[in-house]
């Protein structure tokens, strides 16, 4: 493309300070360096843990920043030693990099990468430390989670970019790089309900829809659906929902009435929430599994 290795001026969705409105700027976007990928941002969605960072309560991050990391776009141009990805790829990016050599990346049990999943967290490019966006005259602004995706172009290392299908519509899987793959991995990958068995998810926003998928797939016979909004139930019927509890309705804590529910509790429970409670009550509602070399385990699973 005619931008390759220049700088690019574009509009920014910038935090200058924690808790204060994001302020559209012009900034200016470095080309990508070594193992890096310039991208065009042409979809970006909305995820609580942008705004989880942007309040900043009982954090100390690094401002200015571009928030987001929920999104869709194409390759513009790549840095030196990039050879999976050309311009004019149809990517997502993705916050949860893997640089494919670490001991992580090679293990079937985790892809928390060595080299990606703490560094991205700093603000900065791995490769040198620095930004690259600038504005009003220069001033560094911070990277967020290795995609910074308020921005019509940003610059990500080249693990933190996976690369889809041209026809794929980027509007509709740009989700797909954060909610989505998150709450139906939880069950596919980590919880990995056996046919037939019986799946508690607590929460059921975006990713908590996508866990209660994951529990479909895998051929659980009965899914019980845990929110306090009673108007979610019609849509998660068509996720597989085969029971809906609201906690509000019971003078009783909810895993009692799960145990109930099910003579026992359920196989497997998924928390979708992050509410402290929620994790309480997920966890005690999974019936108990003895072994030989565990005497007491819970399945219960977090995101």
């Amino acid at each position: 493309m005619a931008t390759a290795g220049k700088v690019i001026k574009c509009k920014a969705a910038v935090a200058w300070e924690a808790g204060k409105p994001l302020s559209i700027e012009e900034v200016e976007v470095a080309p990508p360096q070594a193992m890096e990928v310039r991208l065009k941002i042409l979809y970006t969605a909305l995820c609580h843990t942008d705004v989880y960072f942007w309040e900043a309560k009982g954090q100390t991050p690094v401002f200015p920043r571009i928030f987001g990391h929920e999104a869709g776009g194409i390759v513009e141009s790549v840095g030196e030693g990039v050879t999976e990805l050309s311009p004019g790829d149809h990517v997502l990016p993705v916050f949860t990099g893997e640089c494919g050599d670490c001991r992580h990346c090679l293990s079937e049990e985790s892809n928390l990468c060595d080299l990606l999943r703490i560094n991205t967290d700093r603000g900065a490019m791995i490769g040198d430390g620095q930004t690259r966006f600038t504005a009003r005259g220069g001033q560094p602004v911070y990277h967020f989670l290795g995609t910074s995706t308020f921005s019509e172009y940003t610059v990500v290392h080249v693990g933190c970019v996976a690369k889809i299908h041209p026809a794929a519509p980027l509007d509709k899987v740009c989700v797909l790089s954060c909610g989505i793959s998150t709450g139906f991995g939880a069950t596919v990958n980590v919880a990995k309900p056996p046919k037939g068995c019986t799946v508690a998810i607590f929460g059921l926003g975006a990713v908590g829809l996508a866990a209660m998928e994951g529990a479909r797939i895998s051929g659980a016979s009965r899914i019980i659906g845990v929110d306090l909004n009673p108007a979610k139930f019609e849509l998660a019927k068509k996720f597989g929902c085969t029971d809906f509890v609201n906690p509000k309705d019971y003078d009783k804590p909810v895993q009692q009435v799960i145990i109930e529910m099910t003579n026992g509790g359920v196989d497997r429970s998924v928390e979708c929430t992050g509410n402290a409670a929620a994790m309480i009550s997920a966890f005690e509602c999974v019936h108990d599994v003895r072994t030989p070399s565990h005497p007491l385990i819970h399945h219960i699973y977090f995101q």
